[in-house]
């Protein structure tokens, strides 16, 4: 069973030809790629990996915001996505940026057939998109070697995200092009350890990400109830 849905690829390959513009549709995951991409940085590093030759797998990579920030600090970045719209974005702009990332048109699920295998896996604002969440990060598993490291972003189910992330980001700020987001695929902190350790995961740390609403900055909190992070390791 594919965990690609159809739908969510084609909704976000529409998007490709202006992601890589700050003030375009994807102005939210510009603003946000700072915070994340730091937070996963310090947390390779304190375990010990080093960046060069470190091999990272960026899921879900649209066209290429973290694939782009992990592959400057020296990692071999493959990313994948399913929308060939955003993958051929992605191409295009680590061409002229002159850095070697793999991109391919892809599920986690095919590269996990082929026996790829990586030292980090990372999931981000993916997992309230895909078709089926325990085989996503089942594939997910599958992906990271014995003791790496998983990385993850996603929205939290709960009325305070219905009013920020859904109604104001979409509806009354227009952050967001209207439907980026069903509520209703949203995903508690609970559920997602539940599901990690189900694949093989253990929830080794989380922190939310806030944004300021009059400058539309982010940074790291300890409140989970709207976006939020989550690093686990493989058994």
């Amino acid at each position: 069973m594919s965990t690609v849905s159809a739908a969510e690829a084609a909704k976000f390959g529409a998007l490709a030809e202006h992601w890589w513009d700050p003030e375009g549709p994807m102005r939210p995951l510009h603003r946000m790629n700072p915070l994340r991409t730091g937070w996963i940085a310090r947390r390779v590093e304190a375990a010990g990996l080093a960046w060069r030759g470190l091999r990272l797998l960026d899921v879900g990579c649209g066209a290429g915001l973290a694939a782009e920030a992990f592959a400057r600090r020296g990692a071999a970045v493959t990313g994948i996505d399913a929308a060939s719209e955003a993958i051929a974005a992605a191409r295009r702009h680590a061409e002229q940026g002159g850095l070697a990332i793999d991109y391919r048109i892809a599920a986690p699920e095919e590269l996990a057939e082929e026996g790829a295998l990586f030292d980090v896996v990372v999931a981000l604002e993916v997992i309230e998109h895909v078709a089926d969440r325990d085989a996503f990060l089942a594939a997910l598993a599958t992906l990271t070697r014995p003791g790496g490291l998983v990385f993850l972003s996603t929205l939290n189910r709960t009325a305070r995200s219905f009013l920020l992330a859904k109604v104001g980001a979409e509806y009354l700020l227009r952050l967001l092009p209207v439907g980026t987001h069903d509520w209703r695929a949203f995903v508690t902190p609970a559920e997602l350890a539940r599901a990690l350790r189900r694949a093989g995961f253990a929830v080794t740390d989380s922190a939310g990400m806030t944004m300021a609403p009059l400058t539309g900055t982010w940074r790291e909190s300890g409140d989970l109830s709207v976006n939020y992070l989550v690093a686990a390791r493989r058994a």
